[in-house]
């Protein structure tokens, strides 16, 4: 295929023009007057942009996992975030809350919006992704060689702005800066309309519209890195009271029009955050040296860890800026299957190239996210891991569901601590790093995340917690899932055989509780309830035969519940008889798949028996090498004598 680089450029650079425009003030209302949306403040631009590419509603009750995730509240999904933000929807609907209300010039728009969580849970990236949000804008209209780049409707009097607002359909808000009012007076003669009017970017790199506050040196703050400074080269051509002696290349002077981010902001003493107190309620900062304030139009962002911010909240001195923040916490992904989707998302964007066996992700998930759950008196770790991922779970023993709101309400800062995203990242990088064969699994990151949490500085009773996830809970939970991986392959049509033993046990059962017969489908004769044939299933899951009435009983009122409320029925629908099922068609094979993987010596039956079973692995994602080393694990793991 060859490529016209040429052509590609010439089109890149017509397209750029197009949208460059220089012109005079009294061509730039010509414009306005045409298109009044362009002339809009920071925050109704920053909430266009993040709405432009669509917003999905989702009403829970059409989606039966969402709704035992999320109950009866309206899901909004904006597609700005959603191919890069998971298990954080919460989150991202109330900053897009703030920025909603704020493009109202609700009392937002004169707020700080402030995030605060733990490390690695996406704090640092949705300010990214907002600030890429305006590198990706449309050019706006500025005042020529303006250090604010400001609106260039700043030139219209005070006295005439009521007939312009009527003429032009629009609103006017702000003043002119020290240096334009200058320039007006002395280069115009107060003639407006001949200012100079151009275009502009926004820019990261460039600090065009966008500026960045590191957290600073509490021995060598200086504000100029927030409001700029006076140029002492310029103080012995003019007063220093005359604007041309002004540098206003300050983070706000840059972040006007767009955005100012604080990075970490309160590791930064109080007395330099004292410009936001201003900059928020009264849209205006201040000008260096003695001159007058300067007039302030720009999102003000800000993030930190839990820690400090309980710090600073702790102290009531800084309550004028408590009072302008706007505070969204930004937890840990508590979904695994949202957790996943991050790790995938993160291992795409990379140049990882490892082949990765199948559950390897999801293993790594399981140990993330039971980290940062609390201990429940209601259920197990793992079990609140499930239902927390929108499983139904049916507690044991009745048909009552488990209600996660309790769950919730039992730990509100549920989230807020755990393993990282990083962590497992790195566990997984250091996994591939030590293969010999291009090729990760589950076993193999499991034992990495192990030595990673040994060498963890964290309290040893934290430790010992960690430890027993990884080689306990997270390695009985991937057994399960290996051993049903395993049968499913030996077994054709798992499934189908599934729900056979399903349907034949709900049969059973029901006779069997209405003290009723069934009718056999072919001969049309009655027969008793096969007690055998149900026991044989609930044993494994370790029902006595006392316990069996009532489960029958459950297992019955649930499955018509569910019929009743038009939903439909399967191997699946009751959890507990769910695991008997898989345990049971497992059961029937462990014999036989113990023979085939660790026989040295196999008959033409068992070889080709053994083939079939690797191959149909292979079509599931694994590869040979990996496929050799699971299969080895089931072996010695899964059916020992």
């Amino acid at each position: 295929m060859v490529y016209d680089f040429e052509k590609l450029i010439k089109q890149d650079r017509k397209e750029h023009k197009q949208y460059k425009f220089d012109g005079t003030f009294l061509d730039y209302l010509t414009i306005i007057k045409e298109n009044p949306g362009l002339a809009v403040l920071a925050h109704q631009r920053m909430h266009e942009l993040l709405i432009k590419p669509g917003v999905e509603t989702i009403r829970t009750e059409e989606n039966p996992r969402l709704r035992r995730i999320y109950g009866n509240d309206t899901i909004k999904r904006y597609r700005f975030f959603q191919d890069n933000f998971f298990g954080i929807d919460k989150s991202i609907m109330k900053i897009m809350r703030y920025f909603h209300s704020a493009a109202m010039k609700g009392e937002e728009s004169r707020q700080v919006l402030y995030l605060v969580g733990p490390v690695g849970a996406g704090k640092s990236s949705i300010m990214e992704a907002l600030k890429q949000a305006l590198e990706m804008s449309p050019p706006i209209y500025i005042l020529k060689d303006c250090p604010m780049r400001e609106e260039p409707l700043h030139l219209i009097p005070k006295h005439l702005r009521p007939q312009f607002e009527e003429l032009l359909g629009i609103s006017v808000e702000g003043d002119l800066c020290p240096i334009c009012r200058y320039r007006l007076k002395n280069d115009y003669n107060g003639e407006f309309e001949r200012f100079p009017v151009t275009t502009t970017g926004f820019s990261i790199r460039s600090r065009k519209g966008i500026g960045v506050v590191p957290p600073v040196d509490p021995n060598n703050q200086d504000t100029s890195v927030l409001s700029g400074s006076v140029d002492i080269s310029k103080l012995d051509l003019y007063p220093e009271d005359d604007p041309r002696v002004l540098s206003l290349n300050g983070a706000f002077n840059v972040g006007n029009r767009g955005v100012v981010e604080f990075i970490e902001v309160f590791k930064n003493d109080v007395e330099y955050l004292h410009t936001m107190i201003t900059a928020t309620q009264e849209k205006s900062i201040p000008s260096p040296g003695k001159g007058a304030m300067i007039y302030f139009d720009g999102i003000i962002l800000a993030h930190s860890n839990e820690a400090e911010w309980n710090k600073f909240k702790s102290d009531h001195t800084n309550e004028a800026i408590l009072d302008r923040i706007v505070k969204v916490e930004v937890p840990y992904c508590l979904e695994l299957d949202e957790e996943v989707k991050i790790y995938r998302k993160v291992l795409k964007n990379s140049t990882f190239n490892a082949h990765i066996a199948p559950h390897t992700i999801e293993v790594a998930s399981m140990f993330a996210i039971l980290t940062r759950l609390a201990p429940s008196s209601k259920v197990d770790s793992f079990t609140k891991l499930k239902i927390y991922n929108g499983e139904e779970i049916v507690e044991k023993g009745s048909t009552k569901k488990v209600d996660i709101f309790e769950l919730r309400e039992e730990a509100v800062r549920e989230g807020m601590t755990g393993i990282s995203t990083r962590f497992i990242m790195k566990a997984l990088d250091t996994t591939l790093s030590e293969s010999e064969f291009n090729c990760i699994n589950p076993i193999a990151v499991i034992e990495t995340m192990v030595r990673a949490v040994k060498d963890l500085a964290i309290a040893e009773d934290e430790k010992k917690r960690y430890l027993g996830f990884l080689q306990d809970t997270v390695k009985k939970e991937y057994n399960k899932i290996l051993e049903k991986e395993v049968t499913k392959a030996f077994i054709h049509g798992y499934k189908e055989q599934a729900e056979s033993l399903f349907n034949n046990y709900l049969d059973h059962a029901e006779a069997y509780v209405n003290m009723t017969k069934l009718k056999d489908k072919n001969t049309g004769e009655e027969l008793e309830p096969d007690i055998k044939f149900l026991q044989s299933i609930e044993e494994q899951i370790g029902i006595t035969a006392t316990a069996a009435q009532g489960f029958r009983q459950d297992v019955t009122s649930y499955m018509f519940t569910v019929m009743r409320g038009g939903g439909k029925i399967d191997y699946k629908s009751y959890e507990p008889l769910k695991e008997a099922i898989e345990k049971k068609l497992t059961s029937s094979v462990k014999e036989l798949s113990r023979i085939i993987t660790k026989a040295r010596v196999r008959d033409k039956e068992q070889d080709s028996k053994f083939d079939a079973m690797v191959e149909s692995m292979n079509e599931n994602g694994y590869c040979p090498h990996c496929c050799n080393v699971i299969l080895k694990y089931a072996a010695n793991n899964l059916w020992k004598d």
